[in-house]
């Protein structure tokens, strides 16, 4: 006797053209991407004002704290006792950049307060830079306490 039953269904599947539109568009994206990449173009928006800026140098201490130098005056505005893990963090990112290319101490890092409320580290020996609100705001007033550090309120520039 002979089943009726109906054949087993075959679960949908993609057509194989449209398998085929989704790599090409994926391979399209990657070599925008690429080509982005190589070409070095600055896809960020553009930096406010600045409306606070201070030269600062770091100093490793002898006894594991960091000295926080005003680069103008030669006055040391800072210690940084403990871990203090994003400042050191950020600097030894910074100092990477210079001792691969040999640069030593260079010139003191300049830390830059701008008007829409970000906050900037910039190395002008490498062209660095780390835009600190991108780590938070518990980290960034890690730098944003250095720019009033020493100074009468409202003389940062």
């Amino acid at each position: 006797m002979r089943s009726t039953l109906p054949a087993p269904r075959q679960p949908d599947a993609l057509p194989r053209g449209a398998v085929v539109a989704i790599g090409a568009v994926l391979l399209a994206v990657l070599a925008g991407v690429a080509g982005v990449r190589s070409a070095g173009v600055t896809i960020r928006a553009p930096d406010a004002p600045a409306i606070a800026k201070r030269q600062l140098r770091f100093e490793d201490r002898p006894d594991g704290s960091v000295a926080v130098i005003d680069a103008r005056s030669g006055q040391q505005i800072e210690a940084v006792q403990g871990e203090a893990g994003f400042l050191r963090g950020a600097l030894r990112a910074l100092a990477r950049e210079r001792q691969k290319r040999d640069l030593g101490a260079g010139p003191a890092f300049e830390l830059i307060a701008r008007a829409d409320g970000r906050l900037t580290l910039a190395d002008p020996a490498t062209g660095e830079r780390l835009d600190l609100e991108s780590f938070g705001p518990t980290n960034a007033a890690v730098f944003a306490r250095l720019l009033q550090a020493g100074h009468p309120a409202g003389t940062t520039r």
